[in-house]
């Protein structure tokens, strides 16, 4: 029997897409500076996005705007315009599929792409990399970073810690040169090793990735479960899951969470906001033709970094994707688990998705007008945007669903 083919796999990384983007439509922005950043007035504050010039001076992704300032006086601060970054990320997306039908983004910066069927027109895996590169250049002026791997685990890691470090962009992890490559980087360098993880592996004496390699599995899994050995069969390069343009079709569940202006105290002012994400979380059920019969409902404190609020779920009695209704569950439940503390973040999720496409009828209540009223709401504001229709709590001060109609994913478009 043949052997079968090893898999090619790309993880494609843009550099500092945001401001990436920026730059290319503002060329007097070339040689500055530039962060693109969310409004400090708003507690938005926060980078984005660091082109290599900013990042050359310390700044780095995710800190707050006015520590980057002090690390560099002349920093060019971008707000961001994320209906832009979007139209760019589809863009980049068309390209990749006029090289692949098999491309999965993974975030709004980041595609795999599965090239083992189309490879060999363009010469080899690296050539290939190369023609990707030279077009995400040439058509959005955006820096395109690929790792290559047999699976989607190395193509990860090759782009991460190798990629992107490289002046060519481009990395061949390979499984039989991990010994050399990857096993002696430090363990935190391992996809899906975060600061908590490393902390508990350092107490086992594992500080390498190779070390975690070469661990007996059932060490692993006797003190984690399954993440043991996806940890060790990560750190081996094993990965079995295909390269899907279809795996966010599915979806589990659909929340909506928001950090919140200022802080909220009395339960009259977070139950407008509770209202408010009821109705975008059943909006986006009704556009997937969608309904969810668990209701789950969480906030924070004022102080973001310490462990406060709570996180609760209630099984209603039927699904449902009407806004009244879920609104009614999520009340119950904060009402029973608030203990009136301030609040400055707030979320609503609606889980066990089925399609609506059945309805359980009640003598008591005119289910189907509901339902086409709700559509015909939706239906407006697909048309005349998001603050066409709203309800009149939306209107008091502590209404945000005027503000949010502005923002894509909590950023202003």
């Amino acid at each position: 029997m043949p052997m079968k083919s090893k898999r090619i796999v790309f993880l494609a990384d843009m550099q500092s897409f945001f401001a990436s983007i920026e730059k290319a439509a503002n060329p007097s922005l070339r040689d500055k500076p530039v962060v693109v950043a969310g409004d400090p007035e708003r507690r938005s504050g926060v980078v984005l996005a660091a082109c290599p010039l900013a990042k050359a001076y310390g700044v780095t992704t995710a800190e707050a705007l006015w520590q980057a300032q002090q690390k560099c006086r002349h920093l060019v601060v971008v707000k961001p315009r994320m209906e832009t970054y979007l139209r760019a990320s589809l863009q980049i997306t068309r390209i990749f599929e006029s090289f692949t039908d098999l491309v999965e983004p993974y975030s709004i910066d980041e595609q795999f792409l599965d090239v083992t069927g189309s490879v060999s027109l363009f010469g080899d895996a690296w050539r290939m990399a190369e023609a990707i590169r030279e077009r995400v250049r040439l058509e959005t002026g955006v820096i395109c970073r690929i790792g290559i791997g047999e699976n989607k685990v190395l193509a990860k890691m090759a782009c991460d810690n190798f990629a992107k470090k490289r002046e060519q962009g481009i990395f061949w992890l390979k499984t039989e040169e991990l010994g050399e490559t990857l096993w002696p980087l430090p363990v935190e360098k391992l996809f899906g090793v975060g600061s908590r993880m490393k902390r508990h592996l350092h107490l086992m004496g594992i500080y390498r990735i190779g070390q975690l390699a070469q661990m007996p599995p059932a060490v692993l899994t006797r003190r984690w479960g399954v993440n043991g050995e996806i940890l060790w069969r990560t750190a081996r390069g094993i990965d079995d899951s295909p390269v899907s343009p279809k795996t966010h079709d599915m979806q589990k569940g659909i929340g909506h969470h928001m950090t919140l202006p200022r802080d909220f105290h009395t339960a009259r002012e977070i139950k407008v906001v509770l209202l408010e994400l009821c109705e975008e979380v059943c909006r986006r059920s009704r556009s997937k033709g969608l309904m969810g019969s668990v209701a789950s409902v969480g906030c924070r404190g004022a102080d973001l970094d310490a462990a406060s609020g709570f996180w609760r779920q209630l099984k209603l009695a039927e699904p449902t994707n009407d806004a009244m209704t879920l609104y009614q569950a999520v009340c119950r439940l904060f009402e029973r688990h608030w203990q009136h503390t301030p609040v400055r973040s707030v979320g609503v999720h609606l889980g066990q998705l089925v399609e609506d496409s059945v309805c359980q009828l009640n003598l008591f209540e005119d289910k189907e007008r509901q339902r086409s009223l709700a559509y015909v709401m939706d239906h407006i504001r697909a048309k005349y945007g998001n603050d066409a229709i709203l309800r009149a709590v939306s209107l008091l001060p502590a209404g945000q669903a005027r503000e949010r109609a502005r923002k894509i994913g909590g950023h202003y478009k």
